[in-house]
């Protein structure tokens, strides 16, 4: 049988009927609640051959796992994941610099959504991250990405090193994210095919990781702050590239 997940939130589901509305099973709707968005919505799905329930707020709050669901969520099938081996392939074949960003055992699922948001935001061709240890797409991180996990291919591989290693091979610089280096991320050439890589929360990135990047930069702090969230760090390394690739 297969596997289904709730994704909750107005955009999202907007996103799902708009890009994706084969994997929809079914809408949930706060009974009673009158949002015009909402009323949209289900117009949509019901021409599609959707259905729409409708549920007291306290079954869509334990359906939603507490996220804020505005008062909608989709019942679908669970996010198709792209294969690690057609990521390699795609990479092969693009006729652009790809620009690809890595999370290195990154656990929390907002982090993990607010991650996608912007990876959207910025145009990233895929999104890498190990199979274990890794947040997993929860009805808040669905929330948070605000469609991002829809739009942006995710690589949950079993061995990161590896495809990391295979991603150089085919000309891709794996950049790093290390507070310790020496070098900023202002300094680094992400004009090229580039892997963005951060580090998971706390601990950053882990060794063998850190040793297969090319490049290890860092961001310019002036404050008492040490780090930063990585969910913000990675929205900046993002933007630093779509800024140079735009000259």
């Amino acid at each position: 049988m297969s596997k289904t997940e709730t994704l909750p939130g107005i955009h999202t589901v907007a996103t799902l009927l708009d890009r994706q509305p084969e994997r929809v099973q079914s809408l949930w709707l706060e009974q009673n609640k009158k949002n015009p968005r909402v009323d949209a919505l289900i117009n949509q799905a019901q021409s599609l051959g959707i259905a729409a329930q409708p549920v007291q707020r306290d079954k869509l709050d334990r359906i939603c796992e507490g996220s804020q669901h505005q008062g909608i969520a989709a019942v679908c099938l669970a996010t198709p994941l792209l294969d690690e081996f057609d990521l390699l392939q795609q990479v092969e074949q693009s006729d652009k610099p790809v620009l690809l960003l890595v999370l290195d055992e990154v656990s929390d699922p907002q982090n993990l959504g607010a991650i996608l948001r912007t990876a959207d935001a910025a145009g990233v061709d895929a999104l890498l991250m190990p199979q274990r240890n890794s947040a997993p797409l929860t009805p808040a991180a669905h929330k948070i990405a605000s469609g991002g996990s829809i739009t942006v291919p995710i690589v949950r591989t079993t061995n990161l090193v590896r495809h990391l290693e295979a991603l150089k091979k085919l000309g891709v610089w794996l950049v790093g994210a290390d507070g310790e280096s020496g070098q900023t991320l202002y300094s680094a050439n992400l004009a090229l095919a580039t892997a963005l890589v951060m580090g998971a929360e706390g601990q950053g990135l882990r060794r063998l990781t850190r040793e297969t990047c090319d490049h290890l930069c860092a961001l310019p702090m002036s404050g008492v702050v040490e780090s930063l969230n990585v969910s913000t760090a990675s929205a900046l390394f993002l933007y630093e590239a779509v800024r140079q690739r735009q000259n």
